[in-house]
């Protein structure tokens, strides 16, 4: 019986020790996902979702879903970026995951910041915002999008 338990008791440390422990990251280090940071040169703009919305919404089929949000090139020079300038968009996700676009891509009118899908709001795995780019394979478009940074 002893030996019964000692082994219940190894199994129970051995599992404590495999669960997953959250990382001690300080609370002030997680960006906030709520905010999408436009940064060109030494400035930087932030906008919410109703931010936006205010700019004004396109719908574009990507062949997945039909995304709702403002394009691009629009949010870019609402932010006071001139796009004649500019020779890369980088979108950069909350978990690190980044990709480039040049003009040929971020000058197109259907490629969208999008805040929602015609049909409700954006999976979770997407986050508040997400790149759409028609034309590009799904993972060239950023999810969980928290950053543009725009190259000269």
């Amino acid at each position: 019986m002893k030996r019964i338990i000692y082994v219940l008791l190894a199994v129970a440390f051995v599992l404590a020790g495999c669960r997953s422990q959250e990382a001690a990251v300080p609370q002030s280090n997680i960006p906030d996902d709520d905010v999408l940071t436009v940064s060109f040169g030494e400035t930087e703009r932030s906008y919410t979702r109703a931010d936006l919305e205010a700019l004004g919404a396109v719908e574009v089929d990507n062949g997945e879903a039909v995304y709702i949000g403002v394009p691009l090139k629009t949010l870019l020079e609402d932010a006071g970026v001139d796009l004649a300038s500019i020779t890369t968009v980088k979108a950069i996700a909350v978990d690190g995951f980044s990709s480039t676009y040049d003009s040929s891509i971020f000058l197109e009118e259907n490629t969208l910041v999008a805040y929602a899908k015609a049909d409700g709001p954006l999976a979770p795995n997407e986050g508040n915002f997400r790149m759409v780019a028609p034309g590009l394979a799904g993972s060239l478009n950023a999810r969980l999008l928290i950053r543009l940074e725009v190259i000269q």
